[in-house]
């Protein structure tokens, strides 16, 4: 079996974008080859990963590379659809063509057009992440996350502070990084504070708890063992590990995240380490709710206590765990199908010393966290830097 490995990438920066969706994948598609080193006629396959499921009329997004980028045009393509880990799926799929030998190398894209859409429209089409024969009534996924955050709050009292600090962390994370959406450190006390600039979206969750609705494209490439080795830099997996949990919340209990816990725990002992081992963590904060699950949910503070960890600045850019340096999905923004994308190659950047925006010290381990729906389908990496 090959070892695949990540050998070069480029991330657009998220926002507003005028481009049409292809040519955002071209751009990216064109800049990570050149990245890697290679010429589009070295790329045995295309992964694709695009959401849309009604944010735009064109489907069949696999081909639209080709379409502005003819040199593939006759590359092999595969389109993938995972809610909002849409885009660790095209991830997996191309790790796995490639260690199963059947490719030598592949190129991943991961984007999605989501601001021309009203915000009536994008609620409708995230809802469809739910299950919406139950959770029809919460209207967005705002509101679906706001009954976990409210369900959370009754077990173990009022985090609202806590969940504000999540998000002014994030947010000064996310002022340094050129490539995301919203470059502006907000503080504390504005993420706190109620406001007509800072409202309840679904209550207890206020507008900056809540993740952009942004455009974005994102590519990687990745070899087998022996193309990796002649490449410019080249990131591995340590582990990996996917796990699903059952969709309705109502058959589950939300604030475990069995499925978010069963693929961290899979991605840990493959690589054979701890958590504390990591150097750094990208993790899913499409909520800030979700982030303070994620803790819990990967060991790193008991159930109820993942408060803990934001106060003594444990997971700050400074602390012995930082979690999304990049800004997160907070304030660099989730452009669905490119979230999972961005994430893998933001990490590998980390890691080989090419961050956009906050560089850490010489990072050896990075984890990568993205899941699909609340906690539905869940992604989990430990990428190290091989060259």
């Amino acid at each position: 079996m090959s070892t695949p490995a990540i050998i070069g990438w480029s991330h657009g920066r998220f926002g507003r974008s005028e481009s049409p969706l292809s040519q955002m994948m071209a751009d990216v598609a064109r800049e990570a080859i050149a990245d890697a080193e290679l010429e589009p006629a070295d790329i045995d396959v295309i992964h694709v990963g695009v959401y849309n499921n009604g944010l735009s009329r064109q489907g069949f997004e696999a081909a639209l590379p080709g379409t502005v980028f003819p040199e593939l045009a006759l590359t092999p393509a595969h389109r993938h659809e995972n809610a909002c880990a849409t885009g660790s799926t095209a991830v997996f799929a191309a790790h796995d063509s490639i260690a199963a030998g059947r490719h030598r190398t592949a190129l991943v894209i991961g984007a999605e057009r989501m601001t021309h859409v009203s915000g009536h429209d994008v609620n409708e089409v995230l809802l469809s992440a739910s299950f919406r024969e139950e959770e029809e009534h919460f209207k967005s996924f705002a509101g679906v996350f706001g009954e976990i955050a409210r369900q959370y709050f009754d077990q173990y009292g009022d985090h609202s502070e806590t969940l504000a600090k999540i998000a002014a962390k994030n947010h000064a994370n996310g002022s340094h990084n050129p490539l995301a959406h919203m470059q502006k450190d907000l503080g504390f006390d504005f993420c706190n504070t109620v406001s007509d600039k800072n409202p309840y979206v679904a209550e207890p969750l206020r507008r900056t708890d809540c993740s952009l609705v942004s455009d974005g494209a994102v590519a990687l490439v990745m070899a087998a063992k022996d193309i990796a080795a002649s490449a410019p830099q080249a990131v591995t997996w340590r582990g990996m590990g996917n796990a699903n949990d059952v969709m309705p919340l109502s058959q589950r209990d939300p604030l475990e995240m069995e499925g978010a816990r069963a693929a961290m725990t899979h991605a840990l002992k493959s690589a054979g380490i701890g958590i504390d081992d990591l150097d750094l963590i990208e993790t899913h904060d499409c909520f800030t709710i979700a982030e303070l699950l994620e803790y819990e949910a990967f060991g790193l503070a008991e159930p109820g206590q993942g408060h803990r960890l934001i106060e003594e600045g444990a997971t700050g850019i400074d602390g012995r765990l930082p979690v999304n340096p990049s800004g997160g999905l907070k304030a660099k923004g989730h452009p669905i199908g490119a979230t999972g994308v961005s994430m893998h190659a933001l990490a590998a950047a980390q890691l080989t010393g090419r961050s956009p925006g906050l560089q850490l010290d010489t990072p050896e381990l990075a984890g990568v966290f993205n899941m699909g729906g609340a906690a539905v389908s869940n992604f989990a990496s430990i990428l190290e830097r091989a060259r």
